[in-house]
């Protein structure tokens, strides 16, 4: 036994257990932003981040699956929408990103695309203008080799108290508040080791476009029925699942921010559904023999 658990109940009962807690949200599984080429949709995510595309489901050119550890990008074939933020994803080295996405630059010439390799990640927008930031495996990512432990969206000027209390008082997450250099922004703890950021900016909020992201809860019907009487319920249940869009104060009753969340409940048939991995670090010059398959922990 360790020490802290030989320690009297007197030495431990002032400790602070909180970061043992995951609240109801239980996984980030996907954001969905649609757009207009498939084509372009190949050479970002799979040739140059090195991402996976899904083989068993939405292989047409209608729709596009993109595994990144246990969790998804979803693209649609549609106008392209654009998420204001960025998603936070974990690759398993920097260098490599940095390879790809340099051997992609002609093919996405003209479109929005760019990178930059900064101090500890690499910032890659795709051609559509969805922001990512890329980090190398890290303890505070909870031991994840590939995976996407966060979403960060810009939202405006006081908003960061009202989403907290959406969140902690209908959606039974734990958030914290925290003020840095840029300001004000609210930190929704997901699971273990994911989060969902809203950051205060001042920068133009662009018309909402209809991106969304997927959450599993463990507590279904009490945010679905707050979000009910309020006539806030976007698409009504269907298969484990509903939809809402607008993050509501409930102290106030104003609309803080338009993010569509579709919330997926337990028995939602895909949850913990296995994802496929490649390691994108495999190559004809240096193949290593079974090392095809990447594991996200």
């Amino acid at each position: 036994m360790t020490q802290l658990q030989d320690a009297p109940a007197s030495q431990t009962a002032n400790l602070d257990w909180s970061t043992e807690d995951v609240g109801n949200i239980i996984a980030l599984e996907h954001v969905n932003t649609c757009c207009a080429d498939q084509t372009l949709v190949t050479a970002f995510y799979i040739m140059g981040m090195g991402f996976t595309r899904d083989p068993y489901m939405n292989v047409g050119l209608n729709n596009f699956w993109v595994n990144i550890g246990d969790e998804q990008i979803h693209i649609p074939t549609r106008p392209s929408q654009v998420l204001p933020g960025h998603v936070g994803v974990v690759v398993p080295n920097l260098a490599g990103l940095a390879q790809r996405l340099e051997s992609v630059k002609e093919l996405l010439a003209g479109t929005k695309f760019r990178y930059e390799v900064k101090s500890d990640h690499v910032v890659a927008v795709s051609p559509f203008g969805n922001e990512f930031h890329a980090y190398e495996p890290d303890p505070r990512f909870g031991g994840m080799r590939i995976g996407m432990p966060y979403v960060e969206v810009r939202t405006r000027r006081g908003t960061s108290a009202g989403i907290a209390r959406f969140y902690d008082q209908i959606m039974k997450a734990p958030v914290q508040i925290v003020e840095d250099e840029q300001g004000a922004s609210a930190h929704v703890r997901i699971g273990t080791h994911q989060t969902l950021i809203f950051r205060e900016s001042d920068e133009e909020i662009p018309p909402y476009d209809k991106h969304h992201i997927a959450v599993y809860i463990a507590d279904f019907t009490g945010p679905y029925n707050w979000l009910l009487e309020r006539k806030a319920v976007t698409e009504e249940v269907r298969r484990h699942q509903f939809r809402f869009q607008d993050i509501i104060d409930p102290e106030s009753g104003e609309v803080m921010h338009t993010l569509e969340h579709e919330i997926r409940g337990m028995h939602h048939l895909m949850y913990k559904r296995p994802m496929t991995n490649r390691n994108a670090d495999q190559n004809m010059g240096a193949y290593a023999r079974g090392g095809d398959i990447l594991t996200p922990f």
